[in-house]
């Protein structure tokens, strides 16, 4: 398991730590945290019972990667992760509230989910999302799961032309080979869309199509979120080489 500290990020004033989420308290910070992005930046609805805090049904079974910032002593960036065993004891993955996963079915045992990716907006610089893909990478590496799974979110600020235009963009050259698909409850209605704008792909999705993701077919609408949210399936065997290196530790 991860242990609080064990990579580092150097930076002038900042002294960044990551590592998993060791009592209620880092917890609840991270889920303070994950208020503020999702609910007063975002503008997300969130049903939780708690002002200020991003609490749900899969929190309690999930592990909790944080990144601190240990001069300022304070919480900065987070990841919650859904290990299969964990999936199994709260019923399924958050995924399939989007998705139909019948498909990844025979895959279950080696499948870790990773959500509410949330970063503080004072320390968007790169650092801390390096960190915590070290962290994730450490957390698999270290309990032998073979597949990520999880939603991208794109924003819905334009009523959802973007979204549409980037999966267009990206179907071709990421689309998942059809024995993987996920099926969207709510499919983002892409014939009713714009789907030839010059649409930016945004950083964490980048991020996770340089390391070797698949886009596993079309996006769900989240109206909570008001997000397009694309399935996400990352096979650690196809990670790439200069993320193993990086973040894996490989040589070869």
């Amino acid at each position: 398991m991860l242990q609080t500290g064990q990579q580092t990020a150097a930076r002038p004033g900042r002294n960044l730590h990551v590592g998993l989420a060791t009592c209620e308290t880092e917890i609840l910070e991270a889920q303070k945290l994950r208020y503020r992005v999702f609910a007063e930046e975002m503008g997300a609805r969130l049903s939780t019972r708690v002002p200020g805090v991003d609490r749900d049904i899969y929190d309690p079974y999930c592990e909790h990667l944080i990144v601190r910032d240990e001069d300022a002593g304070r919480i900065v960036g987070t990841y919650r992760i859904l290990s299969p065993s964990a999936a199994r004891k709260v019923g399924g993955y958050y995924s399939e509230n989007e998705f139909d996963l019948t498909r990844l079915h025979h895959l279950r045992n080696q499948i870790v989910e990773i959500g509410r990716s949330c970063i503080d907006a004072e320390y968007r610089s790169g650092a801390v999302i390096a960190l915590l893909w070290s962290g994730l990478a450490r957390y698999m590496m270290e309990n032998g799961y073979d597949y990520l799974i999880g939603c991208a979110s794109i924003s819905m600020g334009d009523g959802g032309h973007t979204a549409a235009s980037l999966y267009n963009q990206l179907k071709d050259s990421h689309l998942a080979p059809l024995e993987y698909h996920m099926f969207p409850r709510c499919p983002l209605p892409l014939d009713n869309l714009r789907q030839d704008l010059a649409a930016e792909t945004p950083p964490l999705i980048k991020g996770y199509l340089r390391a070797g993701a698949w886009i596993c077919g079309e996006p769900a609408w989240d109206p909570d979120f008001n997000t397009a949210d694309l399935p996400i399936l990352l096979p650690m065997s196809k990670v790439s080489d200069k993320y193993a290196k990086h973040f894996l530790g490989r040589k070869d």
